[in-house]
């Protein structure tokens, strides 16, 4: 893989960390309880984190990291606010699109695995699809918690 397509797959995963920095972000202020605020809260930084940090390895391969979220994880977010306007706002329902957003992260993620990634990069590659799966199934608990629960 030349050092183009490695930036190419680099920066469609810094979309993703930013897609997900923002829908964690959006989640944790339609949620009701605080402690899932702020859980939503952390997991926003972790994307943002990640994402500075894949930016980070764009720059050392000479390329423009990307600096947006996708249209497609904007078009998502649109999709929850008119959804949530219908249904009304209940926990379950945030966290049931919040786990479909990591559903969205963790394909991209696979994606990029798929491809024959310097080692350097599919270590940290590999790491942060570790983050996205941790994130996926702890927001997978909640929701089925919150399912319970009403």
């Amino acid at each position: 893989m030349d050092t183009k397509e490695t930036i190419s797959v680099l920066n469609d995963l810094i979309e993703t960390s930013k897609d997900g920095e923002k829908g964690f972000r959006e989640c944790a202020e339609d949620l009701k309880r605080a402690d899932l605020k702020t859980t939503m809260m952390q997991r926003s930084q972790d994307c943002a984190s990640a994402a500075a940090e894949l930016q980070q390895l764009v720059r050392s391969l000479g390329g423009d990291p990307e600096t947006s979220s996708s249209m497609a994880g904007d078009l998502h977010r649109r999709w929850v606010d008119l959804k949530s306007l219908v249904t009304g706002k209940d926990d379950e329902a945030i966290l049931n699109e919040c786990e479909r957003g990591e559903d969205v992260a963790l394909k991209s993620y696979r994606k990029a695995l798929d491809k024959d990634l310097p080692a350097d990069i599919r270590v940290v590659v590999q790491r942060q699809f570790q983050g996205v799966q941790r994130n996926h199934d702890q927001v997978k608990a909640l929701r089925d918690a919150a399912r319970a629960r009403s």
